[in-house]
């Protein structure tokens, strides 16, 4: 008989032109609950979806209790006992809580297939109870929180039989409180048998309920440890110890006059007295863990958003921004961190989605100049070179690094002197990065102010020339180019979580 319920070695999975994971090991023991932590991109994500079926690795093997398993399907992983339970909750919201606990699992009478309703719910109830749960099985789920949301995904791992439950961040959108809820239900789990690989950013997590730890760093396996025999300075250096071998051309540029300060923002709920500023010239990075708080900032002072409190300040003047269009009439562009949902219309041309800001400029009428249209849709595509046939293409059919391409050529057809990048080289290969690092240092020669928001280290230290660090919604820190570290920034990107150790 295995040591372990679950064991994975030497799992490799290729996408197009980028190695996920890489050869990476991983043991669960029966009983055990097991932290699995990674900075941003470190392969985690993939590596849940090996395990329940979604990938299929190229090369590498899987055993449950020792015997090998190839999960064809999610289904099968299922079958296995095996369910995850993501930091974003994929809910079916106008349906109740007992329909969502057994969804594509519903009890049916023999012979005529007709749904036990009566029994399914009496069962979701007991399992809500086994949890300690506060609300009824016939409760609609779009009207909880976020929290118990998280709790009827753990009922739903119960009501499959699940023994290994894979837990993604799910303290990432949870109060200290609901952390603690959470924490407590982790633990009965535990004590009743089940394995749970529990993936979080967050040291208290870890301290709170892992006895080992494993740590993933591009797409590698770097080890396992002990976690009362790991100090969080040697956690650090296992999560981001690696050298920047991408080269940043990131310009010496003479930094011009403020054209941006935020005093005191404030949104209820994501952040709270945030102070910065932005100069012209200047690329400023914003960074910080997952639920940090950067991307609402970010949407707040856009105007996606209405701020609860606090002051935006554009070029020495108080600003009240109201919406979107009010913000780039102001002078401000955003480039939002899902460019497909958020930057561009897919069905759209290359063309069309760049001139779309600034189409009421392109009218005469009610009719639009179509050869002044196309003109500047390919200057701009041109002028941060987009990779297409024609400007008519529709950007559905770009590659990931060639629709950032065209977001970004669309802030260029405003008017603008404040730029925000959210997550600008999320998804996108090594050649597009430098690409979209070489426009950002073009862009700032030109006299741009630009906020950077990222989650990836090595950009944050080779574009920036100062670096704001978020956590849990507050600034915690604020670091110069000449003594950023990723040690310094991890560290105070940890500053309201981190438990001393060691």
């Amino acid at each position: 008989m295995s040591d372990y319920v679950l064991e994975l070695k030497g799992i490799t999975k290729i996408f197009p032109g980028v190695k996920a994971l890489d050869n990476v090991h991983f043991q669960l023991k029966k009983g055990e609950i097991h932290a699995l932590m990674g900075e941003n991109g470190a392969g985690k994500s993939t590596f849940i979806k090996v395990i329940t079926g979604v990938h299929k690795a190229e090369e590498g093997t899987m055993f449950l209790d020792g015997k090998e398993v190839n999960f064809k399907n999610p289904k099968e992983a299922q079958a296995a006992g095996i369910a995850a339970i993501y930091q974003h909750v994929t809910a079916y919201p106008h349906l109740t809580v007992t329909e969502n606990i057994f969804m594509g699992h519903e009890k049916v009478q023999k012979g005529t297939g007709r749904i036990l309703w009566s029994q399914m719910h009496t069962e979701a109830n007991e399992l809500l109870k086994q949890l300690s749960a506060d609300f009824d099985a016939a409760t609609e789920m779009g009207t909880l929180s976020v929290a118990q949301q998280q709790m009827v995904e753990i009922a739903k791992a119960l009501s499959m039989k699940a023994r290994i439950i894979i837990m993604d961040e799910p303290t990432a959108a949870l109060t200290k409180r609901e952390s603690e809820e959470l924490y407590k239900i982790a633990e009965k789990l535990r004590d009743d048998g089940a394995s749970i690989i529990f993936i979080s950013h967050r040291f208290e997590d870890m301290y709170r309920l892992a006895t080992r730890v494993t740590v993933f760093r591009d797409a590698r396996y770097i080890g396992s440890y002990d976690v009362n025999g790991i100090t969080n300075e040697d956690l650090i250096v296992a999560m981001v110890g690696r050298e920047i071998t991408q080269l940043f051309p990131k310009p010496e540029i003479s930094i011009g006059e403020e054209v941006l300060k935020v005093e005191n923002l404030s949104r209820t709920g994501y952040f709270k007295e945030v102070s910065f500023h932005v100069k012209k010239g200047e690329i400023l990075g914003l960074t910080g863990l997952v639920g940090a708080g950067r991307t609402e900032v970010c949407e707040t002072i856009f105007g996606v958003e209405a701020k609860d409190g606090g002051k935006i300040y554009l070029n020495g003047r108080e600003v009240d921004v109201k919406g979107p269009l009010d913000a780039m009439n102001l002078g401000i562009g955003y480039l939002p961190e899902d460019r497909q949902k958020q930057g561009l219309i897919l069905d759209w041309g290359i063309g069309q989605n760049i001139t779309l800001t600034i189409i009421n400029s392109l009218t005469k009428y009610g009719i639009i100049n179509g050869k002044k249209e196309r003109e500047l849709g390919k200057l701009l595509a041109e002028k941060v070179d987009t990779k297409a046939v024609t400007i008519f293409d529709k950007a559905s059919s770009l590659s990931g690094g060639n629709q950032q391409k065209v977001v970004v050529a669309k802030l260029l057809a405003s008017d603008l002197k404040l730029l925000i990048l959210d997550e600008p080289t999320k998804g996108v290969d090594v050649g597009a990065k430098a690409a979209i690092y070489e426009i950002m240092g073009e862009l700032a020669s030109q006299g741009y102010a630009i906020i950077m928001v990222s989650s990836e280290m090595p950009e944050i230290l080779g574009m920036c020339d100062r670096i704001v660090v978020m956590c849990e919604g507050r600034v915690t820190g604020e670091l110069l180019r000449s003594e950023a570290t990723q040690e310094a920034i991890l560290e105070k990107g940890m500053a309201k979580t981190a438990h001393s150790k060691g």
